[in-house]
């Protein structure tokens, strides 16, 4: 794990400012990316990738471009049958890193509730809903 993705201490001045939260994995369908690979660890190819997380052509091509830059997803040229075609796999990096992100969403969902069970009830409202002024 290099430096810059080693899980920071939670902060008590800013409980909710989640450091682990990764810009590059965040994004919608760069999440659904990397959660689509994660449960293939034979890697899925370029035509599968796309359907599962209902991109196009292109906006898979750029997503795909941006995890490479980052070191999480690895794309090549494979030949499994009469032609070649394009696989995409989880580097062991991206694997670490998106195992890392899921950690860090659950401590999100576990801080949420905790926050909403401590918090006081809402005062019960009179009267027949809303109406006009």
């Amino acid at each position: 794990m290099s430096p810059s993705h080693e899980p920071r201490a939670k902060s008590t001045e800013a409980p909710f400012a989640y450091e682990g939260l990764e810009r590059v994995i965040h994004e919608k369908a760069r999440l659904g990316i990397l959660a689509s690979l994660a449960t293939h660890a034979e890697g899925l190819a370029f035509s599968e990738l796309k359907q599962l997380c209902a991109l196009t052509d292109g906006n898979l091509n750029r997503h795909l471009q941006v995890l490479q830059d980052a070191g999480l997803v690895d794309v090549r040229k494979e030949t499994t049958g009469p032609r070649p075609q394009t696989v995409c796999h989880l580097t062991p990096a991206g694997r670490d890193r998106f195992a890392e992100y899921i950690l860090v969403l659950e401590q999100v969902v576990q801080d949420a509730f905790e926050a909403g069970r401590s918090a006081p009830a809402p005062a019960k409202r009179t009267g027949q809903g809303w109406s006009p002024a």
